[in-house]
């Protein structure tokens, strides 16, 4: 279901005013490049959890423990390597929080807006 117009309008606010009161988690929860999804990290995370699994499976079919918790290991790893982002890999987290307006301001202004919208609904 597309956005009406204002609901565009109100959403241009809101990203604007998160840019303002802070840079640094608006530029974290952008669409930079450097953090999108990696298709290469999905696809070797993939390869890496089914060859866990058919680890696992060999070691249950063994009955070789040490064999089976390294397949669930590796399938584990696997899939965490494939919901990586690239932000993991850069400085994500680190530096001075941002100074400025403080961030009560952003939500104070969310909770007039939607006020607002509410009033204009009734």
């Amino acid at each position: 279901m597309p956005l009406s117009e204002h609901e565009q309008k109100l959403l241009e606010q809101l990203e604007k005013q998160l840019h303002e009161d802070d840079p640094k988690f608006a530029s974290t929860m952008g669409s930079d490049p450097i953090r999108s999804w990696s298709t290469r990290h999905v696809i070797i995370g993939v390869l890496g959890a089914i060859a866990g699994i058919l680890l696992l499976l060999v070691g249950v079919s063994m009955q070789a423990i040490p064999v089976g918790v390294l397949g669930f290991v590796v399938m584990g790893a696997g899939v965490y390597f494939a919901t990586l982002r690239g932000a993991a890999f850069g400085k994500a987290g680190k530096g001075k929080p941002a100074k400025g307006k403080p961030k009560s301001s952003f939500m104070s202004s969310l909770e007039e807006r939607w006020d607002e919208r509410r009033r204009d609904d009734s």
